[in-house]
């Protein structure tokens, strides 16, 4: 479990790809390495990965990912490139205040940066998810003004949504520009989408409750009611 408070910028340093996944060496990573062991999870640009291999004094602290396809194919990983930035937090630990929100680092889906427009010191950012599919159906229902979204493993508010055009905004402060990467993301690029997961527990035991079995439910409750009503009415 993460918090989604980004704790470092790392660098990659070196990937590897082959027909089964890709390895990512991400280096000056040594402030997040000081208690790091093998199998370790680290969130990575908002994608919980476990630590294969590390060092605390090379390159400025490296550590070594391995991403299988199913990473690659959700997220915007399979992109980077040696020398992009990365967010980096470690697995939430049980004595430290908690911050931003519970956040699984289990990437949904990706999204676009389609604006960026400064607001006084702030930056306002839009970004649009693609369209829904059988296999992938719509995250809009779970983004509402004022709820959290994981950008990038970045726990930010969201300012507004528009259903109709897909699309979604955030602002980021200056402290946090200068914290995380995705306020140097150009137009067009991907970023790494997780909604919070309060959202889908509520939608999942919504829909439980309103179906229940052939007998219960909320839906079979009210219409053995409006039976009841309309026999007593002599309506059939």
């Amino acid at each position: 479990m993460f918090t989604g408070l980004i704790e470092h910028l790392g660098t990659v340093l070196s990937i590897t790809r082959d027909s089964g996944g890709c390895e990512i060496v991400i280096a000056k990573s040594a402030p997040i390495l000081d208690d790091c062991h093998i199998g370790d999870s680290i969130a990575v640009n908002g994608a919980c990965l476990t630590v294969t291999e590390f060092d605390k004094v090379q390159e400025g602290g490296w550590f070594k990912v391995w991403l299988a396809n199913e990473t690659l194919e959700r997220t915007d990983l399979g992109e980077r490139k040696v020398g992009d930035e990365l967010n980096l937090e470690r697995a939430m630990a049980a004595h430290v205040r908690f911050g931003g929100h519970f956040v699984q680092a289990h990437v949904d889906t990706t999204a676009s940066v389609i604006a960026s427009a400064p607001d006084g010191d702030s930056l306002r950012l839009t970004f649009q998810l693609p369209e829904a599919t059988s296999s992938r159906p719509s995250l809009l229902p779970y983004l509402i003004p004022k709820g959290y979204v994981t950008i990038d493993g970045a726990s930010l508010t969201i300012t507004a949504v528009d259903d109709s055009q897909r699309t979604f905004g955030v602002m980021l402060i200056q402290h946090t520009q200068e914290k995380i990467s995705l306020s140097r993301k150009p137009i067009g690029s991907k970023v790494n989408i997780e909604v919070d997961m309060v959202g889908k527990y509520v939608e999942k035991s919504v829909l439980a409750a309103l179906e229940g079995g052939e007998s219960h439910g909320i839906r079979a409750l009210v219409e053995k009611i409006v039976l009841e009503v309309l026999a007593k009415k002599g309506i059939q």
